[in-house]
């Protein structure tokens, strides 16, 4: 069911366009406000310098002229989107904006205005990208309750997707956008941007070169305080839009990180507790924290913890091997990821910056989708990680029994 336009506007875009007002301006949102167009960003630097005559940079990487580039739509206008996805089109070699999609039709204009864009639909007219030849790939930016309906319209109307994380409220949804892509040839994608962070590339490098040794365990923990009168907090805890607490928001980059990893070395049992204050009102409709642990084939365990009761905000993960250990904290933030080597000696590690991630991701996806092939991170691997999840609340709603995969 599609749902009325009204409808989604209360369920969905009202949410969104709360958290769009809301957003606090960094270095990189500050442009955005400004109006400067993606010639703030590195790739269109180079454009600029290449049309003034002056030289490049050593190295630089000339983008795919425009018409060369895959064409995509962005489908949610929220804090997220315009703080971090849009910029990093900016940045981006090999994929351009041509359509935004929100319910804030006058935020639609002004950044359609800002970025180029001319090609603006509501949620009431969605489908109608299906006619429209200048939109590849659909990139879904929306509250996880909507994951699933608008992933699934957006492949139907012939449309690779690229979906947030988590990749929808269940597996059961996770399964219908699967077949969706099956369907309809299409590419699907969950957004794992960690996949693309070089900080994490290089952990994962290193990690497989042998540099540790064999891991022995796996730690993480990731978590905020969550506050219920900021719109963006708001709706995450809240049933309908969130799925589910804080494991489906910020604890599963702990788990998919973890897995990353470690890759190749299947769960095969899982074990939770719940682990937040019972009385606490703020977790009325979903789970506040849970601690978990998952035993890999191999013998290794990966022991995480995930929260909506954490101050300060908490993003760590640890490899300890054989041989030596990486710590990473903070280790999936947007912008400020560090790596050190903790063996002989501890050497922190430099990787590049880390907000190149956006761009990576994006470029990436549109690779596979010119190519009609699996993306790095794709909905079987979405699907997954819900299913995991799905078991881990099944084993906390148990008392923290052993649940086998």
């Amino acid at each position: 069911m599609h749902g009325s336009a009204t409808d989604k506007e209360r369920v969905g875009e009202s949410v969104v366009s709360h958290s769009e007002n809301q957003t606090e301006f960094d270095r990189r949102k500050l442009l955005v406000a400004a109006g400067l167009a993606p010639l703030a960003f590195s790739a269109g630097r180079v454009f600029a310098q290449e049309s003034r005559g002056q030289p490049l940079p050593q190295g630089a990487i000339l983008p795919e002229p425009p018409g060369n580039q895959m064409r995509w739509a962005i489908v949610g206008l929220g804090s997220f989107a315009i703080g971090q996805v849009i910029p990093g089109f900016g940045d981006a070699q090999r994929s351009r904006m041509t359509a935004f999609v929100s319910g804030n039709p006058d935020k639609a204009r002004d950044l359609g205005a800002r970025f180029g864009v001319s090609d603006l639909y509501g949620y009431d007219n969605f489908d109608d990208i299906a006619r429209n030849d200048e939109i590849d790939c659909v990139y879904i930016v929306l509250p996880v309750g909507l994951h699933a309906e608008y992933t699934i319209r957006a492949l139907k109307a012939g449309k690779h997707v690229l979906c947030e994380k988590p990749m929808a409220s269940t597996s059961a949804e996770c399964e219908a956008m699967v077949a969706a892509a099956q369907a309809n040839d299409r590419q699907l994608g969950v957004a794992y941007r960690v996949h693309f962070e070089p900080t994490n590339l290089e952990a994962e490098r290193r990690i497989k070169a042998g540099e540790i040794g064999t891991i022995r365990h796996v730690q993480c923990d990731h978590g905020f305080n969550a506050n219920p009168q900021f719109p963006p907090h708001k709706w995450r805890l809240e049933k309908k839009l969130a799925g589910g607490g804080s494991m489906f928001d910020i604890g599963i980059y702990g788990l998919n990180t973890s897995l990353m990893m470690t890759d190749g070395d299947a769960p095969v049992e899982v074990s939770a507790v719940y682990s937040y204050p019972r009385d606490d009102t703020r977790f009325a409709e979903v789970e506040g924290g849970i601690d978990w642990r998952l035993r890999l084939a191999s013998g290794i365990s990966v022991q995480g913890s995930s929260s909506y009761c954490y101050t300060p905000y908490i993003s760590r993960q640890r490899y300890f091997g054989s041989q030596a250990s990486i710590e990473m904290q903070p280790a999936t933030t947007y912008d400020d990821n560090n790596l050190i080597l903790d063996g002989n000696a501890r050497i922190e590690v430099g990787a590049g910056n880390p907000l190149g991630q956006f761009a990576a991701q994006i470029d990436g996806f549109s690779d596979a989708a010119r190519a009609n092939t699996p993306h790095r991170t794709t909905g079987e691997m979405g699907l997954r990680d819900l299913r995991l999840i799905e078991a881990m609340y099944r084993s906390a709603d148990a008392g923290g029994a052993v649940v086998k995969l």
